[in-house]
């Protein structure tokens, strides 16, 4: 194949750049630091969005909408959230050809919008949980912008609940946290993740507790897929948000919020992508399957749209793409690049031998298959190539991961890949120490690698590296 992109070894931000163009995933916006995603990659955020939200529902969470303009007031009401906020705020102070009376900021997340209208709807302990979520775009001044990655606006799902407990409260975003967030980037994206919680220098900005989904790119960076926060009682207290017990007292309520948005779609690319351009998870892809003629002729056409009819009876998503006009090599380029997991090509020589050519993306072969036994052998392929992408990815990770003894080493180390270290070793100083070499604590977690219960427990283990 004929070479489109950038390799991944010459420069890995070139390629990352490369792909997202050539396969017709986003485009700049007219904003420095805005995108449009255009309808390959929007397709591929659709299936994001429909598997996380059924998860979502199932953990007893409604959708809800709330407004783009918050007031200025309500960010100031919590101290740190304001504080951590402020240099990213895209701030309205005009508006129908005059100066508003207060400033509005365009969200940068929800937390004080939703916290309003918790405390106008809790009235009693029998009114919570109560558990919601959106599905919208936000904004955050992005100075150093980065296709779905890093961009001033972007599109996400934040989650903010309120709980009668704080037991209740920790509960349900450690349930978001594992049986929502990591299991579907390993699930759905075929992405290993370390689960993990951030230290106090790295929290969500007025959270007690911030829990991390962490995934090693291709090029040893870390990359944060998704976050879990308890909120304590910080914004209940500011936003009055109160209940009658069922003591009749009255009591601040327990919050929590949590939040994925596209840059998952980066994390994708960085993950499963290589030189010939995107490989898409069989289960995410919104096109498993590209029946391609390869050259007019006789019964080809015909064959090509039985064996379409074929996968979908079989349960496949799947694509005829019967333009013979279009040069053959042109199109399979773009099938690659667009990472679709398998093409079954049919053209009048492999008709004449009753086979059809399938080329798998994930593993770069191609076999002749009987045309009886193409779904067959789609359907089987297809379960196999989720799995090969997550290990692959997962004995990536674990040779490009190092534990080590000291911060120095510690540091060395995160210049290709991940290390783990004991956080003893380490602590807020040696973090700052860290932070001043481009090099983070991605998360702490216990020796098992389970989640701590609080970043005093001794024995902790911490995940250091560089980042997006």
């Amino acid at each position: 194949m004929a070479r489109v992109l950038t390799p991944r070894a010459e420069d890995f931000p070139r390629w990352y750049q490369d792909l997202i163009a050539k396969a017709q995933l986003a485009d700049n916006g007219p904003v420095r630091g805005t995108m449009v995603i255009r309808p390959v990659g929007y397709a591929i955020w659709e299936r994001m969005q429909a598997d996380m939200d059924a998860r979502i529902k199932e953990q007893g969470v409604q959708n809800a909408y709330f407004p783009l303009f918050i007031p200025e007031n309500y960010l100031r009401r919590e101290a740190d959230h304001v504080e951590g906020f402020s240099p990213e705020l895209a701030v309205v102070t005009h508006a129908g050809g005059k100066e508003l009376a207060e400033p509005l900021v365009v969200r940068p997340t929800s937390e004080t919008v939703i916290g309003e209208f918790m405390a106008k709807w809790v009235d009693s302990y029998r009114d919570l949980p109560l558990l919601l979520n959106q599905w919208a775009n936000v904004v955050r001044w992005e100075l150093r912008p980065r296709t779905f990655l890093r961009t001033t606006e972007f599109l996400w799902q934040e989650g903010h609940t309120a709980h009668a407990t704080e037991a209740d409260a920790r509960e349900h975003a450690r349930d978001i946290h594992k049986n929502v967030y990591e299991a579907f980037m390993t699930e759905m994206l075929a992405i290993p993740v370390v689960p993990g919680r951030k230290t106090r220098g790295e929290r969500f900005a007025g959270a007690t507790n911030t829990m991390t989904v962490e995934a090693m790119m291709r090029d040893g960076k870390a990359l944060q897929m998704g976050t879990s926060h308890e909120l304590g009682q910080n914004f209940a207290k500011a936003f009055d948000i109160t209940y009658s017990s069922a003591d009749r007292t009255v009591e601040h309520a327990w919050t929590t919020s949590w939040g994925t948005s596209t840059r998952m779609l980066g994390g994708l690319i960085m993950v499963h992508g290589d030189d010939n351009g995107l490989r898409l998870p069989p289960r995410l892809a919104p096109i498993q399957v590209q029946i391609m003629v390869v050259k007019a002729g006789e019964g080809v056409a015909e064959a090509a749209a039985k064996l379409r009819d074929d996968l979908k009876t079989a349960g496949v998503r799947v694509k005829l793409d019967d333009r013979a006009d279009i040069p053959f090599g042109r199109r399979a380029v773009d099938a690659e690049l667009q990472g679709i997991p398998i093409r079954v090509e049919v053209g009048p020589r492999d008709l004449a031998n009753g086979n059809a050519v399938v080329a798998r993306r994930i593993d770069g072969t191609k076999s002749p298959i009987a045309l009886a036994e193409v779904a067959n052998a789609v359907v089987a392929a297809l379960k196999a190539d989720q799995q090969r992408l997550y290990d692959d990815a997962l004995a990536f990770r674990e040779e490009h991961t190092v534990d080590v003894k000291t911060l120095g080493e510690a540091i060395e180390a995160s210049q290709t890949g991940w290390a783990r270290v004991p956080w003893s070793a380490v602590g807020e100083a040696g973090e700052k120490e860290a932070n001043g070499k481009a090099v983070t604590v991605r998360c702490l977690t216990r020796p098992d690698g389970t989640m701590p219960e609080s970043d005093e427990e001794p024995g902790l283990v911490a995940y250091l590296g560089r980042s997006y």
